[in-house]
């Protein structure tokens, strides 16, 4: 990923809960990232291809979903892949909240529905794409939640689940995908070697991204993964690339500016070190994809019980609520 800007102060990782696991980013360099894929003319093409494949393992999901959320939708439109696979549902296309900053709130979103038409068309039921901001999200309504390549942004993901958990209905179904631990490994032992510091934030076992969907309340998480091998023919369309697909949120990165002989060092560092028997420049990326279900509330026995209104509804609407752990 490319240089940021240095880090502007301490960042706060929030304490792991029992069963959570924790990604520590730094905030403000996430949201450049973002503020840079809206303005941008087109998703990078990394995060196209993996949509692509991602929307490949929807052929298994029998459900036909009425309403959809593309959760994390860069450019205010949903996915062409939930678009065409479910003509018939309303589509909700939900840029991430840094995009709500100033400078970029003047900016078109989409071109989809806008001012009061963007606000009634979901609650219409009616098919169409949909912009839309995460607080007219109504709990519990959506049959499916997507977000590709969306996990990794953020500073907190465990809280990111728990939204995704939240809009959900029963039965509900998460579909994502995020990058690993495996992730443009080579250049950090060159980083590592040349003492540059960290070039990306760290990145996640699959197995620790489904215990933190556990953690909020998901269902029968299933995770899988594939390494990707990437080739460029220069460094300068090599680091072009990792520009345009993020920028370095490690919040111990480099504290300083980089300098023109810097960069000159690094392009031949690159060239050195990464270009393969087959005269091409090569990046490994972990790429790893889960899905999970929201499942019923159940509710616990105990001399006084207590359950949320909005789970107990959830309950009955079900039509099959289960009896509380040790009834009878």
């Amino acid at each position: 990923m490319s240089e940021s800007p240095p880090p502007s102060g301490p960042v706060s990782t929030p304490t792991a809960q029992p069963g959570e696991v924790r990604i520590e980013a730094d905030e403000a360099a996430t949201a450049l990232a973002a503020r840079r894929l809206v303005r941008a003319d087109a998703q990078p093409w990394l995060n196209l291809e993996i949509e692509r494949r991602l929307g490949q393992k929807l052929d298994f999901l029998r459900i036909q979903p009425q309403r959809v959320v593309d959760w994390g939708a860069w450019q205010g439109q949903p996915s062409p892949e939930l678009t065409r696979r479910y003509p018939k549902a309303v589509s909700l296309a939900l840029q991430p909240p840094a995009l709500r900053h100033a400078d970029v709130a003047s900016a078109e979103p989409t071109r989809g529905a806008r001012g009061w038409l963007k606000r009634i068309w979901p609650a219409a039921g009616g098919a169409g794409s949909v912009a839309i901001d995460e607080s007219t999200l109504e709990p519990a309504t959506a049959q499916l939640v997507w977000a590709n390549m969306l996990l990794h942004t953020v500073a907190d993901p465990v809280a990111l689940m728990r939204r995704w958990h939240r809009v959900l209905a029963i039965d509900g179904f998460l579909m994502f995908s995020t990058l690993g631990p495996d992730t443009v490994r080579e250049l950090r032992r060159l980083y590592e070697r040349c003492g540059f510091g960290a070039p990306a934030q760290d990145f996640r076992d699959m197995h620790d991204v489904g215990d933190m969907l556990v953690g909020a309340g998901f269902a029968d998480p299933v995770m899988d993964m594939e390494r990707l091998r990437l080739t460029w023919g220069d460094a300068c369309a090599l680091l072009a690339d990792l520009r345009a697909w993020g920028v370095n949120a490690h919040p111990r990165r480099f504290a300083g500016c980089r300098t023109p002989r810097w960069l000159a060092g690094l392009k031949a560092a690159i060239e050195r070190e990464l270009r393969g028997t087959d005269g091409r420049l090569s990046l490994s990326f972990e790429v790893v994809y889960g899905h999970a279900v929201k499942p019923v509330p159940r509710a616990r026995v105990a001399e006084q019980s207590s359950i949320a209104l909005e789970d107990m509804r959830a309950m009955m609407r079900s039509g099959r609520a289960k009896k509380p752990e040790g009834g009878v």
